[in-house]
């Protein structure tokens, strides 16, 4: 900061300089005034000016030194008293524009939760018409246009679905009800959802479950498996995909495997982005990548790790890693 002072006092410093070394550059040239004294006076001069620079410097730094050194927030509650007229105008401004920043800030929150109420409301009306859809091709004669309308169908069902767990996972603290939840009944209604697409793939399931339940959030938890599964489906073809549980050192393990296409090794640390597809299958319109995305940010509020292993023309792996019963202490509470 002293550096910062003295550039920005330089053309002061310079002058009272100037100003001492043309006294004595008079006093040497004139005869008449003794050049000793001058100096001597210079000399005193010199130290005073020291000793009021270093006076200065405490007073007019303090309030740049809380201004350097607060954090980078709206709140100006640690900001030094400005003292100076320029610093009151510099406080005067920045409470100004601060007050600002909230006001927009508030405004923007409000209609950001309006957004979300309002995509939430539609979501729910919008499951009506496609309940009662679903009721209707259920009528049908079995059929190709029956099973290509039932997998339109769910296809709109999985989007919904997305959405409607992104808009809620910000919150995702205030809906968790953490509960001994059987994987078994997870695991087969969510395969019974994805029957008929699993049909037209040629696709069967190889379930064994040596620990039989988890400690977790029964609704979120089978969000996450929703789209573990539906990516192991969408991936793969005239194949089982198989699911196991087990204990190892003393957590329990939840594997999805499946022998589909695999994933690019290149992208395998990329597959849990926002809206990351694919490389090898970027023409892919459909794909929305959302999926891995979301399962992944509900695992991180349920302490689950997922972890994923994959070799490209042989298939993924993925991996959830469930927490011990003593880490829930810190979600329990909430």
């Amino acid at each position: 900061m002293i550096k910062k002072y003295v550039i920005e006092r330089l053309s002061w410093i310079m002058l009272v300089i100037l100003q001492l070394l043309f006294i004595i550059f008079v006093a040497s040239i004139d005869s008449e005034i003794p050049l000793m004294p001058i100096v001597y006076l210079v000399f005193l001069s010199l130290i005073m000016f020291m000793i009021f620079f270093v006076i200065r410097y405490n007073i007019e730094t303090k309030f740049y030194k809380s201004l350097e050194e607060r954090d980078n927030n709206l709140d100006l509650s640690r900001l030094a008293n400005a003292e100076s007229p320029f610093e009151k105008i510099i406080e005067h401004g920045m409470t100004n524009h601060v007050q600002l920043l909230k006001q927009t800030a508030s405004h923007n929150l409000i209609m950001l939760e309006q957004e979300k109420d309002d995509l939430l409301s539609w979501i729910h009306e919008v499951k009506t018409p496609l309940t009662a859809m679903h009721l209707m091709i259920d009528r049908l004669d079995e059929g190709v246009m029956k099973t290509q309308l039932t997998y339109e169908w769910l296809r709109i069902h999985l989007l919904l679905d997305q959405q409607l767990h992104q808009r809620r996972i910000p919150f995702i603290e205030n809906d968790l009800y953490i509960e001994h939840t059987h994987l078994e009944t997870i695991i087969f209604s969510e395969i019974k959802t994805l029957q008929s697409w699993c049909i037209q793939k040629g696709i069967g399931f190889d379930i064994q479950l040596e620990v039989p339940e988890v400690l977790s959030d029964a609704k979120w938890l089978a969000f996450i498996l929703r789209q573990l599964l539906t990516n192991a489906v969408k991936n793969s073809k005239e194949t089982d995909i198989r699911i196991t549980s087990y204990q190892q050192d003393d957590h329990t393990l939840l594997e999805v495997k499946d022998h589909g296409r695999g994933i690019d090794p290149k992208d395998l640390s990329r597959i849990f982005d926002r809206g990351f597809t694919s490389t090898t299958l970027h023409q892919d319109n459909a794909a929305t990548g959302m999926g891995l995305y979301l399962a992944k940010k509900a695992a991180q509020s349920l302490l689950i790790q997922i972890h994923v292993q994959s070799t490209m023309g042989i298939g993924s792996t993925f991996t959830l890693t469930f927490p011990q019963k003593n880490e829930f202490v810190k979600i329990t509470s909430v």
